[in-house]
């Protein structure tokens, strides 16, 4: 099961971060997958439970990578651009459209299509409803395709003038 899972919580995490920080919360969520596994509850779907852990585990890094990184802002951080743009440049297409979105709404599309859950699943996960959902996923791909579309103006524009 580790083996099967294993793969789908990784690009969960990579979505937010890079490759050793995603590595970390893998590593992260399988203890605390372990330690929690008195609460699974036989009979129900297993991996909406799965991502429920993820997610905190998520969120718990990013409070702490905040919770550190704040105490070192008026210091010279003349590094972290290049960090930056060394992430910006391992995303793909799909990560960078993502990443405009507000937080639900990246969580419920990529739960939804990177992890393959379906929107019960989501739902379960988030500690949401599927109604929630469907509207949170709805939305993210509204405004998806506006940024689509003025992505490939921009595009038209360039040609045209040149």
């Amino acid at each position: 099961m580790v083996n099967l899972i294993s793969p789908q919580l990784y690009r969960f995490f990579s979505s937010q971060t890079d490759r050793a920080g995603a590595e970390n919360m893998l590593h992260d969520a399988w203890r605390r997958i372990h330690q929690s596994r008195h609460t699974y509850r036989p009979g129900e779907p297993m991996l909406p439970w799965l991502y429920a852990i993820a997610r905190c585990v998520r969120s718990d890094n990013y409070r702490r990578r905040r919770r550190i990184s704040s105490p070192e802002t008026g210091a010279d951080v003349s590094d972290v651009p290049s960090i930056q743009t060394d992430v910006a440049k391992s995303r793909t297409l799909f990560e960078e459209f993502v990443a405009g979105l507000p937080k639900g709404q990246r969580e419920a599309v990529t739960l939804l299509r990177v992890t393959g859950l379906s929107i019960e699943e989501v739902a379960r996960a988030t500690s949401s409803t599927g109604w929630a959902v469907k509207r949170r996923v709805h939305r993210a791909y509204q405004r998806l395709r506006r940024l689509l579309r003025t992505r490939s103006h921009g595009v038209e524009s360039l040609r045209s003038g040149i």
